[in-house]
């Protein structure tokens, strides 16, 4: 045989004369780095999660803790009443119509309440729109306000002299 030497490629590198090399203090600054803009990302993230929901569903949630008892006495009177109440939505040129019908348990028109009815947004206390109801026939209550479409709490509260004498909380489609 011949004495033909084979030559061999050079490696392929990205070393470069002159170049830094990595070293412990790089590695440590670049994971120092890493941790620090993860938690400022993190940190922007839970500030606007708590500024936009507070996760209150109630307004003053601790007072309303409080009047636990006297509550569930009201509901007790309210059940004794037997009110029966209906209540039909409409949509009409991108106004909501609420009527309340209200019978006592005689089946006589309720008349002279102030009723009001709040309409809650589920997650969102600041999309909330309440508003009083008014008396348009003996026993009817009527109100319009502008609504989203969506899911709503209806909130119905009537007040006699002061003292509210009837609530009730209902989920509906506002369409």
């Amino acid at each position: 045989m011949s004495n033909m030497r084979r030559s061999r490629p050079e490696p392929q590198t990205d070393y470069e004369a002159g170049g830094r090399p990595l070293n412990g203090w790089k590695v440590l600054a670049m994971l120092v780095g890493f941790f620090v803009f993860v938690s400022s990302v993190n940190g922007v993230m839970i500030y606007y999660a708590i500024k936009t929901f507070s996760g209150e569903v109630v307004a003053h949630p601790y007072e309303r803790g409080l009047a636990y008892n006297r509550d569930i006495a009201q509901a007790r009177e309210q059940a004794a009443r037997d009110w029966k109440v209906d209540v039909t939505l409409t949509r009409n040129a991108g106004m909501t119509e609420i009527l309340v019908t209200a019978r006592d348990a005689k089946g006589a028109e309720i008349t002279g309440v102030e009723m009001n009815a709040a309409f809650a947004s589920p997650a969102d206390l600041s999309r909330d729109v309440r508003l009083r109801l008014e008396e348009t026939t003996p026993g009817r209550y009527a109100g319009r306000a502008a609504l989203p479409a969506g899911q709503r709490d209806l909130e119905l509260s009537a007040n006699l002299g002061g003292a509210q004498v009837f609530r009730s909380r209902n989920r509906v489609e506002v369409k």
